[in-house]
């Protein structure tokens, strides 16, 4: 996910205002899950990224030590348990690679420096198990389709799918991607990360924000030929494309139901779903990207039909944020929670928090505890998810010893 690249794009897809005469708006469907009740404090999310992308949380840079490397996971661990935390969500497929034994991809080059080269260690199945020795749940957490942060095929290594198989990769934005569009992609991503949940004992499969890309000024991503031939009978691209991420979406689900019963699937997308000036049914924000509509992710429509099990929308905005309020963004997302099988966690900005770049809202230790006391008035809010390891390290101005010490009094088990 390169969550380092996605934080930008949080803000500078507010910068963009985007206007448009509102659609129809949907009936809403009516039912119970809507987690009423004080369950929540007894057993409720509480997670933290660790991100492995370019090296953003873990491992602090590559080529050390096996050693080294494990010593610097399991402080991250330990981290987690001192402020009370139970969920860690860990990135073990960044870019089309493997932090695990994969016979599908190679190994990860924020390991060792080359992709391909082995480490010497399991690190996904020893993060599994020493998560569990410290009573921390591990969600596996993947990126299906990026490939690389470059655009050079020739920089891959020379077994890797996306060299052996040109016709699946898309050069877009300076980067290199799978192409969604295409089934056989679909089917490998899917049995490449099902490697995994096959294999460990893990406690969740987490996707992240990127399907399609996020939108590059004055570039087409190009899936013209896959179009053609398997387009026919939507309405236009956008459908089309919307139609492969839900695919996507709910075999996967299936996938991992056949494959670890009882697994729960969540998905963490940009916080904004389609403004309401875009459509009737959107939230009263003013972003300049809109899942559905940019990234052809439908993440109300996932939550509303029970696709998946959890989601955990990047509310990465301060409490009366123009664009993007965190406090009208809270309330839409549990409204669109509510009477679903879908728990509702939110993705917070622990990373935000201390940065002399942002609001001067992010430089009050207290905002996102109060996002946390904010969360409490919905109940459909079963817990928060920051972003990320290395954050909850620093913890700059104490942001996040204040929500421990304001909302995390004591320890509680992590949602079955």
């Amino acid at each position: 996910m390169g969550r380092v690249s996605r934080r930008a794009f949080a803000v500078a897809a507010l910068s963009a205002f985007t206007m448009m005469p509102p659609a129809s708006a949907a009936p809403k469907r009516d039912g119970g899950g809507d987690g009423k009740g004080d369950g929540r404090a007894a057993s409720e999310m509480r997670g933290v990224w660790l991100a492995t992308v370019a090296n953003r949380d873990w491992p602090s840079k590559p080529g050390l030590t096996a050693t080294r490397q494990r010593a610097e996971l399991i402080t991250h661990l330990d981290r987690a348990v001192r402020n009370r935390l139970n969920t860690v969500v860990f990135q073990v497929r960044p870019t089309a690679d493997a932090l695990w034994p994969s016979p599908f991809e190679p190994w990860s080059q924020y390991l060792t420096g080359t992709q391909g080269k082995d480490p010497g260690w399991d690190p996904l199945g020893t993060a599994v198990e020493e998560a569990h020795a410290r009573g921390l749940k591990l969600h596996a957490w993947f990126n299906p389709y990026r490939v690389a942060a470059h655009a050079d095929p020739t920089r891959l290594a020379a077994d890797h799918p996306a060299r052996t198989n040109p016709d699946w990769v898309v050069a877009y934005g300076g980067k290199l991607y799978y192409n969604p569009g295409l089934p056989e992609v679909r089917g490998f991503v899917q049995e490449a990360m099902l490697d995994a949940v096959a294999k460990y004992p893990v406690d969740g499969v987490h996707f992240d924000d990127y399907f399609y890309p996020y939108p590059v000024a004055g570039q087409t991503f190009d899936d013209d030929t896959a179009y053609d031939e398997y387009g026919a009978g939507f309405p236009d691209r956008a459908a089309w494309r919307r139609d492969n991420i839900d695919k996507l979406v709910r075999e996967t689900a299936d996938r991992i139901k056949r494959v670890r019963p009882g697994t729960p699937f969540g998905i963490s997308p940009f916080g904004v779903w389609r403004n309401a000036a875009t459509d009737s049914r959107g939230s009263d924000t003013r972003a300049g990207v809109q899942t559905y509509d940019d990234l052809h992710a439908d993440t109300r429509k996932w939550v509303r039909e029970g696709w998946i099990d959890y989601i955990v929308p990047q509310l990465y905005w301060n409490i009366g944020f123009s664009a993007a309020d965190y406090a009208k963004l809270l309330p839409w997302w549990a409204e669109v929670a509510r009477g679903t099988s879908t728990r509702l966690y939110v993705g917070e900005a622990l990373y935000k928090a201390g940065d002399p770049a942002q609001p001067a809202a992010w430089q009050d230790p207290a905002e996102l505890s109060r996002h946390l006391t904010l969360a409490r008035e919905h109940a459909q809010v079963r817990g928060h998810v920051f972003f990320a390891a290395k954050d909850v390290a620093a913890d700059r101005i104490g942001a996040m010893a204040r929500v421990v010490a304001d909302h995390y009094g004591q320890s509680a088990p992590p949602p079955r």
